[in-house]
């Protein structure tokens, strides 16, 4: 058998090309095992301190009120209910609670700036226009045109003081920096139903819910699902969010109109605390 024997040349430049293998095995070692480890670590001490910081919630929601209705507007010649055109509506009002962590008034529960986006509204039916905006509070439960939020985002004022509130004009978004008003919304499904004519045997036409029965609306097809977030930075520029899912749900308003009451007891309607 033949021996072979390695003789190395050049010792100095063997040195350094071992030097760089070790330095590349020891990079890749760190990419897959330090590196791999060390980003678990930073991502559980990331998430306990989130859970930290929202163990005692700052604000909640506190109650939601929901009143559904319908409306009919007669667009026919002498109006004679042969051109009518349907709208669904629901008025939303959200109360927080920003005392169950700190009872009295601090920049901690106080609101400095409000608003919702990520807006979405999902129904089985394609008819209609369908909008989710501010809704005067003084308008609640009547009927009322609505337009679509400006780059799909709700920005609220902020009142402060009495003063504020004296001069204030609530047909912009508004809400109080103490949270004594609530939020408040509303949902409209515009011309839900077109070009509809009452029977020949009436000569009247219902402006309410009841109109959605005798349209032959199906209810289950304009039962709908909102989902917005809401933001709130509070007077030390802490930022908090929540995601509502909210679901329209029409049951009843054949009778006319409903008005529901939510509860939002648990912890599932505590507003985030987003890590500065």
């Amino acid at each position: 058998m033949r021996k072979f024997n390695f003789k190395i040349k050049n010792v100095k430049l063997a040195f350094v090309i071992l030097i760089i293998l070790a330095v590349i095995l020891l990079l890749i070692y760190y990419h897959f095992i330090f590196a791999n480890a060390f980003a678990k670590n930073n991502f559980a001490n990331q998430m306990t301190e989130i859970a930290e910081e929202n163990e005692s919630p700052i604000f909640s929601i506190q109650k939601i009120t929901l009143y559904n209705n319908a409306n009919a507007i007669d667009n026919s010649e002498n109006q004679s209910l042969s051109n009518m055109a349907i709208s669904q509506y629901s008025d939303i009002s959200i109360f927080l609670d920003n005392s169950q962590t700190v009872s009295d008034l601090t920049d901690e529960n106080t609101v400095k700036e409000l608003y919702i986006d990520n807006i979405n509204i999902s129904t089985k039916s394609q008819n209609g226009t369908k909008i989710l905006n501010y809704k005067n509070p003084l308008n609640f439960g009547k009927y009322q045109e609505l337009s679509s939020p400006d780059n799909g985002r709700i920005n609220f004022n902020i009142v402060n003081t009495n003063e504020e509130n004296e001069n204030n004009n609530y047909n912009e978004p508004t809400f109080y920096t103490d949270c004594s008003n609530p939020i408040s919304l509303g949902y409209l499904n515009k011309d839900l139903l077109t070009n509809y004519s009452v029977s020949s045997d009436t000569s009247s036409v219902s402006f309410n819910g009841k109109v959605l029965k005798e349209a032959n609306v199906d209810l289950s097809s304009i039962n709908c699902t909102l989902n917005f977030t809401i933001h709130i930075v509070n007077n030390l520029n802490q930022k908090f969010a929540y995601n509502m899912k909210l679901d329209i749900d029409l049951d009843g308003i054949y009778d006319g109109y409903t008005y529901k009451g939510k509860n939002t007891a648990g912890t599932e309607y505590h507003f985030f605390k987003e890590l500065s």
